[in-house]
């Protein structure tokens, strides 16, 4: 690794077709141009279809890179885009679950109901809809890799984000009897935990809430997506074959446990 950036690291995912989930912008997105980068083809999904166009423009135009528009929070539509996925490139062999969102900050007892809903359906549900839409077709393959998004949150709980805190403990619980569900089968299904990222999430957040994130962080800064890709690169490679329903760190030195 010496005299080389994390992005020049290069892993083979000739062959490799990978949906992402969240994968407009943010860590989605720096997973996506890592995955392409080595040779995946690689399908984003996102509500968001102005940031889709955008994010598919960041790649060179030959590059094996489609985009469509997905509402994780409606399972139907989520099985639709992994079914069209694999009738037009025959296998999904990676599914990078990343799409996310913070909720407002309040207290426990004062968080509104709707809010922490919509949070639940976003992060967790959403999650869940993936996996299943998309685990039939690894079955089938007889082979996969899945990386779920969880956060530094969901492990140590984030006073005034207990919606958000919820959502991904909910999303660790669940790869890990993911990963046991699948340990007979070649499909390896794991999370990672990232602290604070430069991210448009964090625009959600109240700005003195993020200052307390980033004090939390023994490096004093917050991380960058593409160093969280990096791990997640890692993670979607075959090279991942003895680690399923495992939680992995990108936390800065915050993470205790």
């Amino acid at each position: 690794m010496q005299g080389k950036t994390v992005k020049e690291i290069n892993v083979n995912f000739t062959g490799r077709i990978a949906a992402i989930s969240g994968g407009a912008s943010g860590i989605g997105l720096a997973t996506a141009h890592r995955l392409a980068l080595g040779g995946a083809t690689v399908s984003l999904w996102d509500v968001d279809e102005t940031a889709l166009s955008r994010a598919r423009a960041q790649f060179p135009k030959l590059a094996a890179v489609v985009i469509d528009r997905v509402d994780v929070t409606e399972s139907d539509d989520v099985v639709r885009a992994a079914d069209s996925l694999r009738r037009q490139f025959g296998k999904i062999d990676i599914l990078v679950a990343s799409a996310g969102i913070t909720g407002p900050n309040f207290v426990a007892w004062e968080y509104p109901i709707d809010a922490w809903n919509k949070v639940l359906r976003v992060n967790l549900d959403g999650v869940m809809h993936c996996c299943r839409a998309v685990v039939p077709h690894m079955l089938r393959g007889g082979y996969g890799r899945i990386c779920n998004i969880a956060s530094i949150g969901g492990k140590e709980g984030n006073a005034k984000a207990s919606a958000y805190a919820a959502s991904k403990g909910g999303v660790v619980a669940f790869t890990k009897a993911l990963g046991k569900e699948l340990a007979h089968t070649e499909i390896r299904a794991n999370t990672i935990c990232p602290a604070a990222i430069e991210t448009d999430l964090l625009g959600q957040m109240e700005p003195e809430f993020v200052a307390g994130l980033r004090a939390k962080i023994p490096l004093g800064r917050l991380g960058r997506p593409d160093e969280v890709a990096s791990l997640i690169t890692w993670m979607c490679s075959e090279e991942c074959s003895f680690c399923t329903g495992a939680v992995f760190d990108s936390s800065g030195g915050r993470a205790t446990y």
